[in-house]
């Protein structure tokens, strides 16, 4: 396999990428600048090292020297922390953010659980109800389950309210789901603001 093959093959196993999608960006990357493509092979290789994930809501953060292991949302003192939003992913939290229509916490599940799979393995299940037991000391009373809105979506609520259900109970927490305003079959990361608004308003 060739080089060229094997940058393509990369990037079909990016989220959403088609076969004919990771070609174009192969073969974009050949058309570019010996200084350009230099420098995306360095941005690539120094990711990691500059970029972190928060241990309490688990979303990736460009970290300084001189900031905590948290990320700015888990740290500010002025989060509603009442509320906890799990999301499917880091890209869900900016869309939610852009809206500027929450003001609580959040948690990044890591992604679905496919209604034909019983693989969980990649999902941060043991890490969410520790997240919960954290906000709990902090009045912690609604969970808002914001995922997709097609069958693997509704699976993985399914799976996130079975993971919290004890502590649903024992601790009288309130679970809702985003209402009306997202349409069957869309995703949250590709929402409008306006639509992420009304599917928070009316949340049942």
């Amino acid at each position: 396999m060739t080089n060229l093959d094997k940058l393509i093959t990369y990037f079909e196993g990016f989220p959403g990428i088609g076969a004919r999608q990771a070609r174009r960006f192969a073969f974009h990357i050949l058309t570019l600048p010996e200084a350009d493509a230099t420098e995306l092979a360095d941005l690539i290789k120094n990711l990691q090292g500059t970029v972190t994930e928060c241990p309490r809501c688990h979303r990736f953060f460009a970290q300084n020297s001189t900031q905590t292991k948290m990320c700015s949302i888990c740290l500010d003192a002025n989060r509603d922390r009442s509320k906890l939003m799990v999301v499917e992913r880091d890209t869900d939290v900016q869309s939610i953010e852009r809206s500027g229509v929450y003001n609580g916490l959040y948690f990044v599940l890591g992604g679905t659980l496919p209604l034909l799979s019983d693989s969980n393995n990649k999902l941060r299940g043991s890490a969410l109800k520790a997240t919960i037991d954290t906000q709990l000391t902090e009045d912690l009373s609604e969970i808002i389950l914001a995922f997709s809105v097609n069958p693997d979506g509704e699976n993985t609520a399914r799976y996130a309210e079975s993971l919290m259900k004890e502590k649903i109970e024992e601790h009288n927490l309130q679970v809702t789901q985003l209402g009306r305003g997202l349409s069957t079959g869309s995703e949250l990361e590709y929402a409008d603001p306006e639509t992420i608004k009304n599917a928070l308003k009316n949340r049942t």
